[in-house]
């Protein structure tokens, strides 16, 4: 289910998928990159290096399981912060049923 954002100081608009986040199921920190979500980048790298260390890489796949079911909550947590807002009523209404605070 995507939502649309709008920051209303710099007219930016970003689609942001809620819920489970496959690319990060698949690819662990990869996708925080691609969304220049640096916090999150370094957070879910740093663990998933410390995780893979005593486990021979196999903490590296865990990690990535469990940030994919809360990653896309924290970044539009995070993007909330900045000053975005729902862009239309449906997406208002979506990120209101699953309890996001704008």
């Amino acid at each position: 289910m995507m939502v649309n954002l709008t920051n209303s100081n710099t007219k930016d608009v970003k689609q942001v998928k809620v819920g489970f986040s496959w690319t990060t199921f698949f690819f662990g920190f990869i996708p925080a990159i691609f969304r220049w979500d640096l916090k999150w980048f370094l957070i879910i790298l740093i663990i998933e290096i410390i995780a893979s260390i005593p486990t021979l890489g196999f903490g590296f796949s865990v990690v990535g399981i469990i940030f994919s079911f809360f990653y896309n909550r924290l970044y539009i947590n995070d993007l909330i912060k900045k000053g975005y807002r729902p862009s239309d009523e449906e997406s208002k209404k979506i990120l209101s049923e699953r309890r996001f605070e704008f």
